[in-house]
């Protein structure tokens, strides 16, 4: 886990959406994808629940951004 994962997943968790947070980043869609994956897999838990719509967050994705507000 980095820095820069904890921006973009902050980032996709505001925004609600893969889309919107990689225009807002200023990043493809894969690359964000790609973070974002690779931050799950760092912590070993699923932080989204995707849909076509977007994303939610999951409970322990909840956590991990109200640990990144403070």
């Amino acid at each position: 886990m980095d820095l820069v994962q904890l921006r973009y997943f902050k980032v996709v968790a505001e925004e609600g959406s893969m889309t919107r947070a990689a225009r807002v980043l200023r990043v493809s869609q894969p690359t964000l994808t790609v973070a974002i994956r690779n931050l799950e897999q760092s912590l070993r838990t699923i932080l989204f629940h995707r849909a076509r719509n977007g994303v939610q967050l999951t409970a322990t994705g909840r956590e991990l951004l109200e640990q990144t507000r403070d």
